[in-house]
């Protein structure tokens, strides 16, 4: 936090943290999917516009029906990991994940 002219002003890690909860936290970790998910239905929007396509014409490419593109696009469906891949590859574009592996211990049952 910091003091400006009397005005206390916070970091968005902080606002986060007080009002869904601190990383790691299953409310937290919800939430940061969602967002995930919000933004690669953002990319497959953009993309498609500037392919220009419509969604029933991506579907076509894609071998889904525009209403899956639509829900995609609208982080309406859990899609499958591969329904995205194909997505990507009918609009050409690259993709790139990151794995960030966390410390923690690994423990079979």
């Amino acid at each position: 936090m910091n003091k400006k002219q009397g005005l206390k002003t916070y970091s968005l890690e902080e606002i986060t943290d007080k009002h869904i909860g601190k990383r790691g936290t299953p409310k937290r970790e919800a939430f940061e999917n969602e967002l995930r998910l919000d933004l690669i239905g953002e990319a497959i929007r953009q993309a498609r516009i500037e392919r220009n396509l419509t969604q029933e014409e991506l579907g076509r490419l894609v071998g889904v029906q525009k209403a899956q593109i639509s829900k995609l696009e609208n982080c309406l469906t859990d899609a499958r990991f591969e329904t995205i891949i194909k997505v990507f590859k009918a609009l050409n574009a690259k993709i790139n994940f990151n794995v960030e592996l966390l410390n923690q211990t690994v423990k079979l049952a």
